[in-house]
């Protein structure tokens, strides 16, 4: 590749000296790969980085809710490791209860096959891939910018590559998100354990998962079955390193699974953005977790990722298209909007959640496995029937029960409330016990099957 940085006086187009690509995207993950396939599949030149070789591992628990299957390129073949019919609710090891439904409510995958598979149907649109390479910086101006329509990807070891638009989707720590300026309001620390089980363990798992409000407040843990594998991990705010250390171990002891040598032990920090963060400067766009976009009461990440780097990829080809910088910045404001208007408003219901879950888990416990319409609303959440935007904007209930626990109080748990769902196709199959733990001696038998 060149080394000059011609001026618009010397050429008439930098395409002349140096290839510039209609959108650089950078980092290859969900979000990344998304935008780069909607960004190739109209049609533009779509180059990818990623620093890693693929293949690669991330701290995820790979839950595929309904929102992340809808979000998915035409004709994508979901890698499930299993497919979850029930869910065991305990606080803290206590109080466990099992719900079941007769559908599918959403699957498990392993992230390292999911995330080479979505950057295989980027690739099929017309996108080029280049692995082992970093981002050191962007420029969107001085000498490596030959013209107000270039952005300057600088690699490191000094290369530089030009593109009409940039999308940043390099996770959370983000180098294209320090340069947009994202502001970040809440981080977390997750801390997870792959662990690999015998078949008598893993049959009992099959089918369901586990998901413990933890000790901390805002905490919790899950256990996610994928075959011979069990995916067990905690979360909670940053600054509780020990606390949340402590909560995973006793968590894997209560579950029986302390003899167990796990193949992976790794720790991620999940980072949600301010209201106010941008998402855009100039002809520079972020997208998920480099935009500082999850869910934040449960940290829930891929359908963020994916729905936003769609988003990110149709717009980024706007921007290449718009001749002056106000056109540029338009696009980007259009894309700004896009994203507030949908997944803004579920983090913002998100946030009303955690909060009135740190002050009440016992109360959350209570609702989920005791009140049907709520269990209800998270068969249909996970499914992705609904939204918990979608809920809390049509349903009465919804709305008066989110503005109760706003201020603290209890809410009602009646079967007859207001906006209560139809559970006519679920099979109750509640089991409650007050035993420590929910491992598969003590929890539920397998879940019914497809």
């Amino acid at each position: 590749m060149s080394g000059e940085n011609p001026s618009a006086d010397d050429v008439q187009s930098a395409d002349d000296v140096q290839q510039v690509w209609d959108v650089v995207v950078v980092g290859a993950g969900p979000a990344g790969a998304s935008a780069a396939y909607a960004a190739a599949v109209a049609g533009r030149r779509v180059l990818l980085l990623e620093k890693a070789e693929l293949p690669r591992y991330k701290t995820c628990g790979g839950g595929i809710i309904g929102p992340s299957r809808d979000a998915l390129p035409p004709g994508f073949e979901l890698p499930f490791k299993d497919r979850v019919f029930a869910v065991t609710f305990s606080n803290n090891g206590r109080f466990s209860r099992t719900r079941r439904s007769r559908r599918m409510m959403f699957g498990l995958i392993n992230r390292p096959e999911f995330d080479q598979q979505l950057v295989e149907h980027a690739q099929k649109a017309g996108a080029e891939l280049r692995t082992g390479v970093t981002v050191q910086r962007v420029e969107q101006h001085g000498s490596a910018v030959p013209d107000r329509r270039t952005v300057a990807v600088v690699l490191q070891g000094g290369e530089t590559v030009l593109a009409r638009a940039v999308v940043g989707a390099d996770g959370s720590a983000s180098r294209i998100g320090a340069h947009v300026g994202v502001k970040l309001d809440q981080v977390d620390l997750g801390l997870e354990a792959e662990i690999p089980v015998p078949d008598t363990v893993a049959e009992d798992w099959k089918g369901r998962v586990l998901i413990d409000w933890g000790p901390m407040p805002g905490s919790y843990g899950w256990v996610f079955p994928k075959g011979d594998t069990l995916t067990v991990g905690v979360i909670s705010a940053r600054g509780e390193g020990a606390a949340t250390k402590r909560y995973l171990e006793d968590f894997v002891a209560r579950l029986g699974l302390a003899g167990f040598e796990p193949s992976v032990s790794s720790g991620h920090l999940t980072r949600c953005r301010a209201d106010d963060s941008p998402l855009s400067r100039g002809r520079v766009i972020v997208c998920g977790d480099a935009a500082g976009l999850l869910e934040p009461w449960t940290r829930e990440g891929i359908s963020f990722a994916l729905r936003s780097g769609r988003l990110a990829g149709e717009w980024a080809v706007r921007i290449a298209e718009a001749h002056d910088a106000v056109d540029a910045r338009r696009q980007a404001l259009n894309y700004a909007f896009a994203i507030k208007a949908g997944l803004g408003v579920e983090m913002s219901i998100g946030k009303r959640m955690l909060a009135a879950f740190e002050r009440r888990p016992g109360l959350f416990h209570a609702v989920l496995t005791g009140f049907r319409p709520a269990w209800n609303a998270f068969r249909d959440i996970t499914r992705g029937s609904t939204s918990l935007g979608e809920l809390v904007r049509t349903h009465p209930f919804a709305q008066r029960a989110l503005t109760l626990l706003d201020r603290g109080q209890a809410t009602p748990v009646t079967s007859d409330a207001p906006g209560a769902v139809d559970d006519s196709e679920e099979t109750e199959g509640a089991e409650a016990s007050a035993a420590p733990g929910a491992s598969g001696a003590q929890g539920a038998p397998g879940a019914p099957k497809d």
